[in-house]
């Protein structure tokens, strides 16, 4: 029975290769690296996944502030700061009334 084994083995080269000890131990480190290894690869593909979220919301807060930016430098002049607490605080002076008028339209996307 062994021998009928062996003399398989020793006929096919693909079974000869595979049979290698250098080949098992590549394809136990191989599979270690990608897999069980604190440096795997599916580790720096969730690494890398966040570091692009990361540099995503690196450049929309760039963005966010240079809106911020241009808006304080707006806010400097008197005439713009009435203008904004009229629109967005709905303050008045004290000789007007306000009235807020809302659209069902604009009710329903809410």
């Amino acid at each position: 029975m062994k021998n009928s084994l062996k003399n398989k083995i020793e006929k096919n080269n693909w079974l000869n290769f595979l049979s290698n000890k250098y080949f098992l131990i590549l394809c136990f480190f191989a599979a270690w690296m990608l897999f069980f290894d604190n440096y795997s690869y599916l580790l720096h593909r969730i690494l890398d996944k966040e570091i692009d979220e990361l540099n995503d919301n690196k450049k929309y807060y760039k963005e966010e502030i240079k809106k911020d930016q241009h808006n304080i430098k707006t806010l400097k002049n008197p005439d713009q700061i009435e203008k904004y607490a009229r629109e967005k605080y709905y303050m008045k002076r004290d000789s007007e009334d306000i009235y807020i008028i809302e659209y069902e339209a604009d009710s329903l996307n809410d």
